[in-house]
């Protein structure tokens, strides 16, 4: 009887009930919100190509470069490098630089490449190819060019150092006594000992484990 009572106030209590017949078909405006505006990539497309454009030309630029030196060196130095008066030949380490000496402006090139840009603007391996030159007073006095091969730049740096020290001798040999205070004139005998077997390397050694 309770279960009747209770499901008959219900049916009641629904049927009491009234809505609107009235319903708007407006939308709520107070939460619209404006639609976003679709990604689009076609605004940074054009900047791929520019990029790609502007490297493409700065490669261009020193392959041009690289050309023109190639015909100054060779304009410069008719016969190639073992026809020249003024040469020296300088090593360091693994390291090989066949160098020529000409009255000029201070213009050093390597491998038909200027020396700053060969030797990455390293401002010590920059300062070993031009203390021979400063130590005499010559650094604008003339041109270097020189040919190098073997080892690293820090060796060749330091063999092109040499081989212009002696190309100076050839020069007069007053200028023995300067250079040879520098230590410019000492060929650095100093190269990476050979590696020994049983051990890692020349003198490292296993680790040692006594369990």
């Amino acid at each position: 009887m309770a279960m009747a009572t209770s499901i008959t106030a219900l049916t009641s209590s629904l049927s009491s009930l009234s809505f609107s017949s009235q319903i708007s078909h407006k939308p709520f405006q107070s939460l619209s919100f404006p639609s976003p505006k679709p990604l689009s990539l076609r605004s940074a497309a054009p900047k791929f190509p520019a990029l790609v454009v502007a490297a493409s030309s700065a490669v261009a630029d020193a392959d041009v470069e690289t050309a023109d030196l190639k015909k100054l060196v060779k304009s410069r130095l008719p016969g190639g490098f073992a026809a020249q008066n003024i040469i020296g030949t300088g090593r360091r380490k693994c390291a090989i630089a066949r160098v020529v000496l000409q009255e000029g402006s201070g213009k050093i090139i390597i491998n038909y490449r200027d020396a700053k840009d060969y030797l990455q603007g390293n401002p010590l391996w920059l300062q070993y190819v031009k203390t021979p030159l400063m130590t005499l007073g010559y650094e604008s006095s003339y041109d270097v060019f020189v040919k190098a091969h073997g080892g690293g730049l820090s060796g060749q740096a330091q063999a092109i150092s040499l081989g212009i020290a002696r190309a100076l001798l050839k020069l007069s040999d007053s200028h023995r006594s300067p250079l040879k205070q520098e230590g410019l004139l000492t060929r650095d005998a100093r190269v990476v000992e050979r590696k020994k077997p049983g051990l890692r390397k020349a003198r490292k050694r296993p680790q040692y484990s006594k369990r």
